[in-house]
């Protein structure tokens, strides 16, 4: 019988740069314990425990009989591309038209276009650490050079102006800001946007500001974006999307609001990979802006209770210390006095405690030191996973 020939995979060697998103690599191992037959209590994903509101389900599926599922322009259906306009102009207060807004499926394409359209190698790119993994991951796969901005916990976790004053160079071509942040649940109020305003001045550097979180803000503050800074519009790329605000993660929508010259190029990158985002899905986006609003706030006020009840509890706990995040649905404990590193206390937790959270380094280096915890789940899971988290460390610690 003839032998079959052993083809050597030859990776490109940008594959050796790419990262990954930990949150999906732990999921996967939590649901392998699941089989086995252990109990596990999801605090690992980054995913509204809601429902999607049924006035968005309802259009999705109106949508769906009346024909659309065929192709549409790879920058989004005209309909939809004008209601965002209106959304984002309404809402950072500033004039947006509809050949500034993409549609992409997932608020990553934005960040993955961003990157690929803007930086060569060499070019320097400033990115909040810890913070979202892909923006390292991208800014490597193209060959530019990551400068991570340290978020420390004595600011709560919001950037130093002083800091990115020093890293802005004349190689810097992008910065990217998240406001309110993962993993954090940090926020950069108005005079923290403004000075990164001012300390980018008049240079030519592109501005990222990751505002996907921007109506899961509690305590009644108020969001505020980089767009809305004078002279700031024509330099700013604002991503933002319907996944986490309407509970449609898995409906894979997101857009990105920017200079028309640059929107060209970002629907060139379109028609090149995913040629259209699902029209039916862009339906149904028409209808989560302009219809019934109340199951978003329904949803934030849901994630305040939660995050008051689990900061509370983590606080108790020998070895944690948290402080309370402004937005977002993450809590980000310190566990140094814990004396465990940050990987392995993940392992130990979601192994012998049955609690799956993620390591503050699956969201880079300076997030050693600290666990991120989601607190989209139930309040009666929330509270059995404090108390999973109490009985583990009574026995370790």
């Amino acid at each position: 019988m003839e032998k079959a020939v052993q083809y050597e995979l030859q990776l490109a060697r940008r594959m050796s740069r790419l990262g990954t998103e930990t949150a999906f690599e732990v999921l996967n191992k939590a649901r392998a314990l699941e089989r086995q037959g252990k109990s596990i209590i999801h605090l690992e994903i980054g995913e509204p425990d809601f429902d999607t509101p049924s006035n968005v389900i309802e259009a999705a599926v109106d949508a769906l009989h009346k024909g659309w599922t065929h192709y549409g322009p790879s920058a989004g259906l005209p309909e939809l591309r004008q209601t965002l306009a209106e959304y984002v102009s309404r809402t950072r207060g500033v004039k947006v038209t509809s050949d500034e807004v993409v549609v992409v499926p997932g608020g990553k394409p934005i960040i993955f276009f961003t990157i690929l359209a803007l930086i060569d190698e060499g070019d320097e790119v400033i990115y909040p650490n810890p913070g979202f993994p892909i923006y390292e991951s991208m800014i490597n796969y193209v060959g530019g050079r990551a400068v991570p901005i340290k978020l420390r916990e004595e600011r709560d976790f919001a950037l130093d102006v002083n800091e990115l004053a020093s890293l802005i160079n004349d190689r810097t071509k992008l910065v990217i800001i998240n406001s309110p942040q993962n993993p954090t649940g940090g926020i950069l109020e108005r005079r923290d946007i403004e000075q990164i305003a001012k300390v980018i001045g008049d240079r030519n550097v592109m501005i990222l500001s990751d505002e996907i979180y921007s109506r899961l803000i509690f305590d009644g503050a108020q969001h505020f974006s980089i767009m809305t800074v004078p002279g700031m519009q024509e330099r700013t790329i604002l991503l933002d999307g319907f996944s986490k605000t309407y509970a449609m993660t898995g409906w894979r929508m997101g857009y990105g609001v920017m200079r028309p010259d640059l929107a060209a190029q970002m629907t060139r990158l379109m028609t090149n990979s995913s040629s259209c985002t699902a029209s039916f899905t862009q339906v149904a986006g028409i209808e989560a802006i302009r219809g019934d609003q109340s199951s978003v706030d329904h949803m934030r006020d849901e994630f305040q209770r939660r995050r008051d009840v689990f900061v509370a509890g983590l606080n108790k706990i020998k070895g944690f210390s948290c402080r309370m995040p402004k937005g977002a649905f993450y809590v980000f404990p310190n566990i140094t006095r814990t004396g465990w590193k940050s990987k392995a206390l993940e392992e130990a937790l979601l192994e012998q405690a049955g609690v799956a959270a993620l390591s503050g380094t699956a969201f880079g280096a300076f997030g050693e030191g600290y666990l991120r915890f989601s607190v989209a789940n139930s309040l009666e899971n929330l509270q059995e996973a404090l108390n999973r988290l109490d009985q583990w460390t009574k026995k370790n610690l």
